[in-house]
C-alpha cells in the first residue's frame, strides 16, 4: 500500500509536470493556464451538481427508512472527482470527469467493489466485527 502512496504522490506529479510542459511548448503557456483554469471551474461545478442529485438520493433514501450505502460512495467518488479536476493537470483531470460522469462512475465503483471483495476472500482485508480488538501483543488481565 506504501508503494502506492509513493508512487501517486512522486511519479503522477512528475508526469504531470512533463505533460504540461509538452503541451505548453505546443499550444502556448496562455492557452495551456486557461485549460487548467477552464477545467478547474468545469470540475467545481460538475461537482456541485452531481453532489446535490446525490444528496437528494440520500435524503430520499433516509426518509424511506432505507440505509444509503452506494449513495455514500457515490458522494465520496464525487469529492474525489472534484478534487483532481481542482488539481493543475491534464491526467488528474481526465480522472476527475470519469468520477463525476454517473455511468462512469458506476463503472468504476463496480472494479473496486471487485477488488474489495477478491482482497477479502483472500484474507487481504479483515471485517472486524463489533467486540473485536486489534491483536497489539497485549493481553487484558482482570485484577478483582
Amino acid at each position: 500500500m506504501f508503494g502506492y502512496l509513493v508512487l501517486l504522490f512522486t511519479l503522477v506529479p512528475a508526469i504531470e509536470l512533463a505533460l504540461l510542459i509538452e503541451i505548453g511548448g505546443a499550444i502556448g503557456a496562455g492557452n495551456t493556464i486557461l485549460i487548467i483554469i477552464l477545467t478547474g471551474a468545469l470540475g467545481a461545478y460538475l461537482a456541485r451538481l452531481q453532489g446535490f442529485l446525490i444528496l437528494q438520493k440520500i435524503q430520499k433514501d433516509l426518509n424511506q427508512g432505507i440505509m444509503p450505502s452506494s449513495e455514500m460512495i457515490d458522494g465520496l467518488m464525487i469529492l474525489v472527482g472534484g478534487i483532481t479536476l481542482l488539481t493543475p493537470g491534464f491526467i488528474t483531470d481526465a480522472f476527475g470527469i470519469l468520477l463525476l460522469i454517473p455511468w462512469t462512475r458506476f463503472l468504476i465503483k463496480k472494479l473496486f467493489s471487485r477488488k474489495f471483495a477478491s482482497m477479502i476472500a483472500r484474507g487481504q482485508i479483515v471485517r472486524p466485527g463489533p467486540f473485536s480488538r486489534p491483536n497489539d501483543g497485549y493481553n487484558d488481565i482482570d485484577i478483582n
